[in-house]
């Protein structure tokens, strides 16, 4: 069986065709075709229904985050903008990907745009960089509380929150503009099919019949320069907070302090270790199995969304008070 191979530039995609007997032809020249999770597609509707649960409940959480937050004036300061700025992020990060994949999944939908396919690329990329951001600025927000407490309401008033917020956002939106940019100058001769059930800048990436070290040079220079320095700058912060907690005279003082940040401790936690794991197996490891990389890269993106809304519901009393007062409100 002889295959001719397309090309695309821009976003044109010329078709394929295989033998003579056997002709594809595509309806629309500038597609891509989603295979989901290759190697595993007889169970994909199985593999549908934890996806689709984990999206329900980053959608009703993050939704009821949201909606405690501006409801209750209790909670209107700066741990909770951020955490809201959190929920907005990891809303915006589960809506990118999910819709796509359970059309995949369910209706074998699996064309997707040239267009499209940058544009997905861009917000899940954009979405995960302001969600690094955003943790980074939590970060400050625990320090500053628990190192410099006196001067908390000072230093983190509302218009620096929302100056901070703000310009975390904008690099996050700024700085993953190169990826769906280059992504359309690249010629693409090899195939349209991507082995995965969303566009990433990799996947995508990896398609391109020319030299595309600009690209790869870029993306570690995000994952080092950016999410690194976010990396850093917690660990520091961190380092600071441990130490003002350890010295704290009494155990009940470190153990009640130390519960003002579990909760962002643990949803740093949750996105950090994930995306290294997710970058360095991607980078430095060849033998790993395609459908165990794609699946787990899928699960990634889902639970941080997920967990996070459970995580702050459980840990910060202020907000685990407020729903139960509504739900037990609702009930008299």
């Amino acid at each position: 069986m002889q295959e001719t191979p397309f090309c695309l530039r821009a976003g044109h995609l010329l078709s394929y065709s295989m033998s003579d007997s056997n002709t594809t032809d595509f309806t629309n020249p500038s597609t891509f075709i989603l295979l989901g999770i290759p190697g595993l597609e007889a169970a994909q509707v199985w593999i549908s229904i934890p996806f689709c649960t984990m999206y329900t409940i980053a959608i009703l959480g993050n939704f009821t985050i949201l909606f405690i937050v501006k409801m209750e004036p209790s909670l209107h300061g700066p741990m909770y903008y951020f955490l809201c700025m959190l929920a907005g992020c990891d809303l915006g990060l589960s809506t990118s990907i999910l819709p796509k994949m359970l059309s995949i999944f369910w209706f074998n939908s699996r064309e997707i745009d040239f267009s499209a396919c940058l544009t997905q690329m861009y917000f899940i990329h954009c979405f995960l960089e302001m969600e690094s951001g955003i943790l980074m600025a939590m970060a400050l927000d625990r320090y500053v509380a628990i190192c410099h407490p006196l001067r908390h309401s000072t230093i983190l008033t509302n218009s620096f929150v929302a100056k901070l917020g703000l310009a975390m956002m904008l690099r996050g939106s700024l700085v993953v503009l190169p990826y769906p940019f280059l992504a359309s100058q690249w010629p693409y001769c090899r195939t349209n099919i991507i082995p995965q059930p969303y566009c990433v800048h990799i996947a995508v990436l990896k398609l391109a019949c020319t030299d595309t070290h600009i690209s790869s040079y870029y993306s570690l220079f995000v994952l080092f320069c950016v999410i690194g320095v976010d990396v850093i700058f917690i660990t520091m912060s961190y380092t600071q907070i441990l130490r003002a907690i350890f010295s704290l005279p009494t155990k009940d003082a470190r153990f009640k302090t130390f519960g003002t940040c579990s909760s962002h401790l643990f949803v740093i936690l949750a996105f950090y270790i994930p995306v290294l794991f997710f970058s360095f197996t991607f980078w430095f490891s060849q033998n790993v199995p395609g459908h165990f990389y794609v699946l787990i890269a899928s699960v990634y993106h889902l639970i941080p969304p997920m967990l996070n809304p459970i995580i702050y519901g459980v840990r910060t009393k202020q907000i685990r008070d407020r729903l139960l007062w509504l739900f037990t409100h609702k009930g008299t």
